[in-house]
């Protein structure tokens, strides 16, 4: 693969070791997904910035890359979400120790490294100023807005290879990057009112809900809507988009509000399938909408309403704004600040320009700024049965990264049970576990030798490892999913559920979820709690880049899928020799 001149510099170390690093990282990405070359950036977006997400694989890596002080970034490029808000301290009572000093020190070494800390996961709103070209976004709601309703073409990356990005203004040309893979694969026919943001997020979150093993879906979920309202405002907008990224979409079509979607029409004028086909047809009814709300209604007494995840656009804080004050003109307050706003620095200083956060914090509301629901570590000694508006937000607090209950309801409903707790009185729920489709197994017992042949990272020399083989063919979710500390998967009904990864060779298709996954794994092999060596059967940017920095034995692109030709517990030898990696079965697991 040709190189261009300056990243083959960068590469080489004439522009420094932090560079280095990052080239390194850029090209073997490239080389594994098979890329037609490289492209140049116009704009970066790095996430791993709470202390709960990156966590100490995030800080150690930071200080690393950061302390040659020889590297910034060439492009122009935003940070993600911070954990805290840091004038809000005392109304947030984090728990956890040192953690604005913690937070401080990451966000510190992002700036050393010449990155603009505008601490907010929605750089498509008031963060970009020219909304085309192409961008290396590590931000899933990001990614799907902006390839959905801009003309900003961006993979869906991970902290790690947008930083990679970032620091030497190349990327690998590849996924959506080229035209005829951004093609919609699912067709949702909408036959109910969305009248709410809530209504647009829970249709999001739904359609990902539906995805069954066995579709296929190379760059995720990417459905074409029919059946939408025909005009849309920029909030319902950003919740469809987000919550839909909770599955993966990198991007969606909306007859009528986007772009068209590239497909062929019938002789009635009709939008056709695609060549391939659909992978799947689904009716989402106003039955189905009710069945959502039923299901996320609060069930006993509420402690905290959050709103604003994504964080919060100035649409979204009037709206609050609007239902606090009509309690706030009959002398209402609410008790025990019961309501948290948040928002960008941004969307803040004009919502205080139109009175909306005068009328906010009158009633007793926190309107916290460059920080997020999903990533603030909650005291759980006052907090444990959050009611928000947000699916991207119930989805992510019910993970393992906060393992709260939480609620659903319109921005409405979660004003009323801030002003009055008594609206959910009774025990607070227990945090239901719950088997997703998605978890289901197609494995099946292989007996008999077997000899597999695949490829290796450009960036690692030669190998040989042999271990005991844990495989599974469902993708691993490690934020949230994975224990940072013990590196067990907490993931009920997941294959590996209550398993550790620790010195094992893991075998798996990708890793899915957020994009900090990488600094959650190399926090994991910092601490020696991590695998041996990763085989994964799909181009996977949210692992190779953790095996690449942290030279990790690493293999993929294998002539049959390793994910079933393998037994769960097999005793395996992986070899690399000049490039191509081979996986000998020495025995049979049982």
């Amino acid at each position: 693969m040709d190189l261009p001149g300056r990243l083959s510099a960068q590469l080489n170390g004439d522009e420094g070791p932090t560079r280095q690093k990052a080239a390194r990282l850029v090209v073997d990405l490239a080389i594994t997904a098979r890329a037609q070359g490289f492209i140049e950036v116009d704009h970066a977006h790095v996430s791993g910035v709470s202390v709960i997400t990156g966590g100490h694989g995030l800080r150690r890596f930071l200080a690393d890359l950061s302390s040659s002080g020889d590297g910034q970034v060439l492009i122009p490029t935003t940070l993600n979400s911070a954990g805290c808000d840091k004038e809000k301290m005392k109304e947030m009572d984090i728990e956890w120790p040192d953690f604005l000093e913690q937070q401080f020190e990451i966000v510190q070494a992002y700036e050393a490294l010449g990155i603009d800390a505008t601490l907010s996961c929605t750089p498509y709103d008031r963060g970009v100023e020219d909304e085309a070209g192409v961008a290396s976004w590590a931000e899933s709601n990001a990614v799907c807005f902006s390839n959905t309703w801009t003309s900003l073409i961006t993979n869906r990356e991970s902290g790690l290879s947008a930083l990679a990005t970032a620091l030497t203004g190349f990327a690998p040309k590849w996924g959506l990057h080229l035209v005829e893979n951004r093609t919609p694969n699912i067709k949702v026919d909408v036959q109910c009112q969305l009248n709410t943001l809530s209504d647009w997020s829970i249709l999001g979150d739904w359609i990902g809900k539906q995805v069954r093993p066995g579709w296929r879906l190379p760059w995720g979920p990417m459905p074409f809507i029919q059946g939408l309202p025909q005009r849309a405002s920029f909030a319902r907008k950003k919740a469809l988009t987000a919550a839909a990224a909770n599955y993966g979409t990198p991007m969606l079509w909306a007859e009528g509000l986007s772009a068209d979607p590239p497909l062929p029409k019938d002789a009635q004028g009709q939008w056709d399938a695609p060549v391939d086909g659909w992978q799947g047809e689904l009716v989402f009814t106003e039955a189905d909408l009710q069945s959502r709300y039923a299901d996320l209604a609060p069930q006993g007494q509420v402690d905290l309403i959050v709103i604003g995840c994504p964080q919060a656009s100035l649409e979204e804080i009037r709206i609050t704004a609007s239902a606090v004050r009509s309690y706030a003109e009959m002398g209402l307050k609410m008790p025990d600040q019961r309501l948290w706003v948040f928002t960008s620095g941004a969307n803040h200083d004009l919502a205080l320009a139109d009175g909306s956060i005068e009328v906010l914090e009158q009633a007793g509301a926190v309107i916290l700024q460059d920080t997020c629901p999903e990533v603030t570590p909650y005291n759980r000694s006052k907090y444990n049965h959050l009611l928000t508006n947000s699916l991207k937000a119930e989805h992510y607090l019910t993970s393992g990264l906060n393992r709260l209950p939480t609620s659903v309801l319109p921005i409405e409903g979660c004003v009323a049970h801030a002003f009055d707790p008594e609206l959910s009185a009774g025990e607070r729920p227990k945090l239901a576990a719950k088997a997703q489709p998605q978890h289901a197994s197609n494995k099946t017992v292989q007996t008999g030798t077997a000899s597999l042949a695949g490829q290796g990272l450009l960036s690692q020399d030669s190998f040989s490892v042999r271990g005991t083989a844990m495989v599974t063919d469902v993708p691993i979710t490690y934020l949230g999913y994975v224990n940072r500390d013990t590196g067990v998967v907490e993931e009920y009904g997941h294959p590996l559920d209550g398993r550790a990864i620790e010195d094992r060779i893991l075998i798996y298709p990708k890793g899915s979820g957020s994009t900090v996954a990488p600094y959650v794994l190399m926090g994991l092999l910092y601490t020696g709690k991590g695998p041996k060596a990763i085989i994964n059967s799909d181009v996977c940017p949210l692992t190779l880049p953790a095996c690449s920095l942290l030279n990790v034995p690493y293999g993929h692109g294998f002539d049959v899928d390793p994910c079933m030709s393998i037994n769960d517990g097999d005793l395996i030898e992986m070899t690399s020799k000049n490039g191509t990696v081979t996986i000998e079965i020495l025995e049979r697991a049982g």
